[in-house]
């Protein structure tokens, strides 16, 4: 079952690896809740990159992200250390399935991710022969078959935006989350 625009998503606090629980929805910002795949995965950590590297826009944009995978903290923790933003485990993929984010072959057989898997596997490669990355578990929790999903949540708890993955690296970039956001209603703000 897939969310649809206009859905309410439920209140619930989620505790990220080494952090406080961060809350969803977030009464002072919209929410950008991204399912990602496993712990080290590449082909996220290229995706994620780019969120790292504009954090300072999206936050400006009233923007609280939040990442989700598919791991337990254990294997999160070595993998989220510089993230400028909160790190869910969910290694029962009870969220993943609540929000209707799968796992297909095709995550991986699609041929539009192969360009992005090479183009990550190398840099990750090169990072973890560099010392700089830990290299993913052979056998991650959840496998390596999962589907990104994005959702663009209200301050009132109002899904706005969703977006279900076709195959590992199909997500919204930079410029389409801030493009959703625009459109947006702004949160309420305390007098």
């Amino acid at each position: 079952m897939h969310l649809v625009p206009g859905s309410d998503v439920p209140a619930r606090e989620l505790t990220p690896v080494g952090g406080p629980p961060v809350p969803v929805p977030d009464p002072a910002h919209l929410v950008h809740l991204q399912f990602r795949r496993f712990a080290g995965c590449p082909i996220c950590n290229l995706h994620l990159r780019s969120f790292v590297t504009r954090h300072a826009e999206i936050e400006a944009a009233g923007i609280r992200e939040i990442v989700v995978f598919h791991s337990t903290e254990e294997e999160l923790r070595e993998h989220v250390t510089g993230l400028p933003f909160p790190v869910v485990g969910d290694p029962r993929k009870r969220l993943y399935a609540e929000f209707g984010v799968e796992s297909a072959r095709r995550a991986l057989l699609d041929p539009r991710v192969w360009g992005p898997l090479l183009w990550s596997s190398a840099i990750k490669t090169w990072r973890v022969l560099r010392g700089r990355e830990r290299p993913p578990a052979a056998r991650p929790t959840g496998g390596r078959l999962g589907l990104p999903g994005d959702f663009l949540i209200g301050a009132d708890g109002r899904l706005l935006a969703a977006k279900y993955g076709e195959h590992a690296y199909d997500q919204w970039s930079v410029d389409e989350l801030l493009a959703l956001a625009a459109e947006a209603p702004a949160p309420a703000r305390k007098a």
